[in-house]
């Protein structure tokens, strides 16, 4: 099947290069670039069978998301992120899927922290089920301002590989990320008229570690899985302490 690959980028230098490689058997490559001012588009600009377009994110990683497959030529389109790599085992089972009644499939993910592979804790599910990264054109839409997800009325598959994931590879960054999507998160739920509580704020982030350190298995992980549901616990507070500060305007 003919296929197009659409990448969203914002300062990416460090990640870019091992992320085009990895699409390279894509017939074309799609880099929706939110103006970055480092060297991605540079690096971009070295890759055959590109194209690029800048386009302003505005806290809407959905609304990037459905630019990008508005602009592909093909019926079939793989949603990669810049911090992502399509592994040789991926690549080989996307070139080999044979039609079928799926009109998008499920693509499972291995995250990598720390230099370790996790296992367990907030990206299990992730890991084990996937997210929906390969599409049929115009089988459904990008929804959510921040973490967004593909909705679609289609039948869906699942692949066997995985994507692989390097997010975060300092404290300081994933603290910096943490940061920006609990404001993009915070302000979506407001503007869908959602509330929080003080005991919300209290209670939900503990529980969240509980959930995903425990519960979920993240201490198998070692120091790795610790800091991660800490940090992604971090986030539930971050969310719901500025969505209450909202309220308050």
């Amino acid at each position: 099947m003919k296929l197009s690959a659409v990448i969203l980028t914002k300062n990416e230098e460090k990640n870019i290069s091992k992320c085009l490689k990895s699409v390279a058997f894509c017939n074309e490559i799609i880099v929706v670039d939110d103006f970055s001012t480092d060297k991605t588009i540079v690096l971009v600009h070295k890759v055959l069978k590109y194209k690029l377009f800048q386009r302003k994110l505005n806290g809407d990683f959905a609304g990037q998301r459905n630019f990008g497959m508005s602009k592909a030529n093909f019926d079939w389109i793989l949603f990669v992120d810049a911090d992502e790599q399509i592994s040789p085992e991926l690549r080989k089972e996307i070139v080999n899927l044979k039609e079928s009644d799926n009109d998008a499939y499920f693509l499972r993910r291995r995250d990598f922290f720390w230099n370790k592979e996790l296992m367990y804790g907030e990206i299990r599910q992730i890991r084990q089920i996937g997210l929906i990264r390969l599409i049929r054109k115009n089988s459904g839409k990008w929804l959510g301002n921040v973490h967004e997800v593909f909705h679609t009325a289609k039948n869906v598959g699942h692949l066997k590989s995985f994507i692989n994931h390097y997010p975060h590879p300092t404290l300081k960054e994933f603290i910096v990320k943490v940061n920006v999507y609990s404001s993009l998160r915070a302000e979506e739920l407001y503007n869908h008229g959602k509330t929080c509580g003080v005991l919300e704020i209290v209670f939900f982030p503990f529980f969240k570690f509980i959930y995903n350190y425990v519960l979920n298995l993240g201490f198998l992980d070692g120091a790795a899985g610790f800091a991660y549901a800490f940090l992604m616990s971090f986030h539930s507070f971050l969310v719901r302490a500025k969505l209450y500060q909202l309220q308050q305007k």
